[in-house]
């Protein structure tokens, strides 16, 4: 029998069932029953958000938020099994309602987990894009609003509803081909010139925001600043308040699956970064070419970034390269070693069969209440994220240097100092020279795992920021 709120809120109570929260009602729903959802940042992957939703039976699109109205009418007939999504500048008005279930975070990375913790403590499930936090603290905390308040949130790392690496990740743990030393990723992105998106994006002077830019709400957490048009939109990911730069971008997916694919990998022992953004002197921050290393033990992890036009390694520019004692995996084939040809991967099936869509995984477990069934939890989103940061982390705590070979060294690992080494002849290709001391060493940081903290003061300072009055994550939850 279908019951409506209050008779089924007076049902309950009769039958000396456990209270539940007064928002908790829609949590308690048929399969079939109507998701409310609200998508909040709209210019790059909110539209991504917005169509998978469409395609979902019984998923409404109840809210569009974004505080730049000019984003409003790309999304002016969106519509096609829902009632009409009423437009918002901030998201705090859509969770207000009681009746909404879920909100689907697409904004900038500064806002992912406080929005996140903000929806988990007024009842909403999560969907929260890649990284799930600007920093390894407010990622912890995020966890824990999700686990206090009994909230679905998943990870937008799509990767992780691929059988095909499900299945590479169970073939890496099986010894089949001797012990993995090497998972590596790779984020090889020309940005191009002319500033587009990864290239050099000059410099923009200060301005008084567009009157349809509500920049307060923009920035958000992030300390208060001038507005300017390097900001507004996507290159916000080379400013350090509100991105972290395409190792924590377009890399995330890739750091996601290269710990996925070490067996049992959860933080590294230490890790250690090079690099530096090479992009004539513009107004970005983040490095836009770095080599990053962390140790897992038996595994080193290196993840490599290239914002500059580049060969591929292996056939790969992004994408995630296996080295085993027997060979490498890499776009697909196994290249035994001693040999030059691939030859298809060795078949290991993983033991639970996942696949389908990542948005229809995570609208499945809202409805089922079961978050043990989604393909990418919050707390695997808050690790790989978190590694990240990490690298990150050593990168601001290097010191400029001429490049050495010997640099290479410091790493602690062979196929590290080759990552470097072939980082320095990349540079040297597109006309780059270390006749200065242009090339950032990172410190190396030893980190606990169990703490997630290092051992070293001022890496530790890092691990969080300073937010601004209204926008704060909270120390815990």
């Amino acid at each position: 029998m279908s019951l409506n709120r209050r008779k089924f809120l007076s049902a309950t109570a009769a039958v000396g069932v456990a209270a539940l929260a007064p928002h908790s009602y829609a949590r308690v729903r048929g399969a079939n029953e109507r998701v409310r959802v609200a998508v909040a940042g709209l210019n790059g992957r909110g539209s991504a958000h917005t169509g998978a939703y469409e395609k979902i039976p019984g998923v409404e699109i109840a809210y569009l938020v974004d505080p730049d109205s000019r984003v409003f009418k790309k999304y002016a007939k969106l519509d096609k099994n829902t009632h009409a999504a009423k437009p918002l500048a901030d998201i705090r008005k859509a969770l207000e309602d009681k009746e909404l279930n879920a909100v689907s975070i697409a904004t900038p990375n500064h806002w992912h987990a406080l929005m996140t913790i903000w929806a988990c403590e007024a009842g909403k499930d999560v969907y929260v894009e890649k990284p799930c936090s600007h920093n390894v603290h407010e990622g912890r905390v995020a966890v824990q609003a999700a686990r206090k308040n009994k909230r679905i949130v998943q990870h937008g790392t799509q990767n992780r509803s691929s059988q095909q690496w499900a299945d590479l990740a169970a073939l890496a743990a099986s010894g089949k081909l001797g012990k993995l030393l090497v998972s590596r990723g790779l984020c090889y992105k020309d940005g191009g010139t002319g500033g587009s998106t990864r290239g050099d994006i000059g410099h923009k002077p200060a301005k008084a925001a567009p009157s349809e830019l509500d920049f307060n709400i923009w920035l958000g957490p992030a300390k208060e600043q001038p507005y300017h048009e390097n900001l507004v939109h996507y290159r916000w990911h080379w400013f350090w308040d509100f991105g972290n730069g395409d190792m924590g971008n377009q890399g995330v997916h890739q750091m996601d699956i290269a710990r996925w694919l070490i067996p049992g990998a959860t933080w590294p022992k230490s890790v250690i970064s090079f690099g530096g953004r090479y992009a004539n002197n513009d107004q970005g921050e983040t490095p836009n070419t770095q080599v990053t290393v962390m140790d897992f033990g038996e595994t080193q992890l290196i993840f490599e970034t290239r914002g500059l036009k580049s060969a591929k390694y292996r056939g790969q520019d992004v994408g995630n390269i296996l080295h085993f004692e027997e060979g490498v995996v890499a776009g697909g084939k196994f290249y035994p070693k001693g040999k030059g040809d691939g030859e298809p991967v060795p078949k290991v099936a993983a033991k639970e069969k996942i696949g389908g869509d990542h948005f229809a995984n995570f609208i499945q477990c809202v409805r089922s209440r079961d978050g043990s069934k989604l393909h990418a939890d919050i707390e695997v989103g808050h690790i790989s994220s978190g590694l990240c940061h990490l690298g990150h982390i050593s990168h601001k705590l290097g010191t400029d240097a001429a490049y050495d070979p010997k640099l290479g060294k410091l790493s602690g690992s062979e196929h590290g100092t080759e990552a470097l080494e072939r980082m320095a002849e990349h540079l040297k290709d597109s006309g780059i020279k270390f006749d200065g001391k242009n090339l950032r060493v990172g410190r190396k940081l030893d980190f606990d795992a169990k703490a997630e903290a290092f051992q070293d003061k001022e890496a530790n300072a890092l691990l969080t920021r300073a937010y601004r009055k209204g926008f704060a994550v909270p120390d815990k939850v």
